[in-house]
């Protein structure tokens, strides 16, 4: 079982449009509406890989209620955490040409007896987990070592963590030594400190996270593909992707394939790399199934190509 933590959930709109234009009125042609967090995305795409899995959420008002209500209708379990906040609510316009723009809302304020209900839920819901996926911004009230505490009590238990978050949580936390974290090549190159241009860059980033305490490193290079950096050395992993359609929660699912395979070595990450390039190629959030998968499309290698130059290089 993969339980996941979301501490900042929200109820997520995304609308397709043929073009962005400012000050004028666009029409949508799609639309859809997806419980969100990238906890909760997690969990939807380990229940479409077939697994199980419980949602940790702290929920309020009616988009709290309206998000359960939607994970509970795709079968998903939710732990929640009841809160006096109502939780947030995100827009995302997809453009014909693949171009996301997000707007997210800042979430509700947790009191100290909300942050501590949400550990002590944790506790309780991991007793028969196989992992711990711990994702997203932190909401209002709850400090950049949050995740540290919760990384340090998981640990306790004997259980495995997988952190996905950013700036200074990511950087207190990996003291507590994660088992694996999973940042995007911007979030890699804000813990470092520098610009990544190139797949070299990349990976001696990722040796200075696991140097400051990261087991593992999965990071998501973006069309580049997703590498894999860890004791036994790095691994590089690219896919065919013929038709992008949203990347919304892409790193999410790759996450997830990540996990349900296993979490460790090559062959994790060909089922993060297989996932994450399902994801792309699916409306809005919509998580891939099996079926979806095209591990043919997929090449993981050692033989890192160390100085090919970032199509998205991060400044």
């Amino acid at each position: 079982m993969i339980l996941t933590v979301t501490p900042n959930p929200s109820l997520d709109r995304t609308y397709e449009v043929p073009s962005l234009d400012r000050g004028e009125v666009v029409r949508a042609t799609g639309e859809r509406v997806d419980p969100g967090g990238k906890g909760v995305n997690v969990s939807r795409a380990v229940t479409a890989a077939g697994r199980r899995t419980v949602a940790v959420l702290p929920l309020g008002g009616a988009p709290g209620a309206l998000v359960a209500e939607l994970l509970d209708a795709q079968g998903i379990e939710v732990a929640p955490v009841p809160i006096a906040g109502a939780t947030r609510s995100n827009i995302a316009l997809t453009e014909a040409d693949g171009v996301l723009t997000k707007i997210n809302a800042p979430g509700p304020h947790l009191t100290a007896a909300e942050q501590e209900l949400l550990l002590e839920t944790v506790r309780h819901q991991s007793r028969d987990a196989d992992w711990i996926a711990c994702c997203g911004s932190l909401p209002r009230g709850l400090a950049p070592s949050w995740y540290a505490e919760l990384v340090a009590r998981a640990h306790a238990t004997g259980v495995r963590i997988a952190l996905d978050t950013s700036g200074p949580a990511l950087l207190a936390a990996l003291r507590e030594r994660p088992d694996v974290v999973k940042p995007n090549a911007a979030e890699l190159a804000g813990a470092v400190g520098r610009p990544l241009s190139t797949v070299g860059d990349a990976v001696k980033a990722a040796e200075e996270l696991r140097a400051m305490g990261a087991v593992a490193v999965l990071a998501s290079l973006g069309a580049d593909g997703q590498l894999l950096v860890n004791e036994d050395g790095a691994w590089f992993g690219t896919a065919r992707v013929d038709t992008v359609r949203s990347n919304v929660g892409a790193g999410d699912s790759s996450l997830a394939g990540f996990l349900v395979a296993g979490g460790r070595g090559p062959e994790a990450l060909g089922s993060a790399v297989a996932h994450g390039a399902a994801a792309v190629q699916l409306p809005g959030s919509l998580m891939p199934a099996p079926g979806d998968l095209d591990p043919a499309a997929v090449t993981v290698t050692a033989d890192v190509p160390m100085d090919r130059v970032l199509k998205e290089p991060v400044s």
